[in-house]
């Protein structure tokens, strides 16, 4: 990773989906010379996977800009307090407050299609109990997720998802980063997993710079030239 002052941008995905859904983005981001890494989230518990988040940050020497996608968002809302952060980014993200769960604040506004096509599955949790999975039908997917999305990419997105434990939805963010963090949000104005308004509320809030696309909820996937366009003017804002 770079010591100096150029930030390395950690890439992090949402649920029903891992880092490969940044396979259109990330060589944008190569091209110019950016340290980009892209982990693997848990998607087990909100204040899990920010936990592991932060960890992953704490051993970059450097500044960072933390991009999250979807539940990524709220990831990075909590993990984003770690002193190396410097800006945050929200692509189609759940920018929630402190104290507040992703329950909560999609609560507020009208469903999606997404809730009709999710999928709920017990699996075994560490310690005994069972808990639950979440994900999308898989012949709802590609309509739903990644409607601008080349099809065949779609159907394989379908069957490679990552889960999201149900327990995450319910679970309040100990912090809100953006409230001490430069923030840009982009709004995907034709997602079909993620309300807009819940998006443009939540960015609205925190006083983000925000971009509306015409766009999937994987707006990586589908427009990564203009996403990359918003992650680069957060990292200028990092190097002046």
């Amino acid at each position: 990773m770079t010591e100096n002052n150029t930030p390395t941008v950690v890439l992090v995905h949402g649920a029903f989906a891992d880092a490969s859904s940044f396979g259109r983005l990330i060589p944008e981001l190569l091209a110019d010379g950016l340290e980009v890494l892209a982990p693997a989230g848990p998607n087990r518990s909100l204040t899990g996977d920010a936990a592991y988040l932060a960890s992953v940050v704490r051993r970059i020497p450097g500044p960072v800009v933390l991009v999250g996608h979807s539940y990524g968002g709220a990831v990075i809302t909590v993990a984003g307090a770690e002193e190396n952060v410097k800006a945050l980014v929200y692509l189609a993200g759940y920018a929630l407050e402190e104290g507040e769960s992703l329950g909560e604040l999609q609560g507020r506004f009208p469903a999606s299609e997404l809730a009709e096509a999710l999928v709920y599955a017990p699996f075994p949790l560490d310690g005994g109990g069972e808990g639950t999975d979440v994900s999308v039908q898989p012949d709802r997917l590609p309509e739903i997720f990644a409607a601008d999305v080349d099809p065949e990419l779609a159907k394989v997105l379908a069957v490679t998802q990552r889960p999201l434990a149900a327990a995450a939805f319910g679970e309040a963010a100990p912090t809100a980063a953006w409230r001490t963090r430069p923030s840009w949000g982009v709004v995907a104005t034709a997602d079909r997993t993620l309300n807009p308004d819940v998006q443009r509320f939540g960015y609205r809030r925190a006083g983000m710079t925000t971009v509306e696309l015409d766009t999937s909820h994987l707006m990586m996937l589908s427009q990564p030239a203009r996403v990359a366009e918003v992650i680069r003017e957060a990292v200028r804002s990092v190097t002046g």
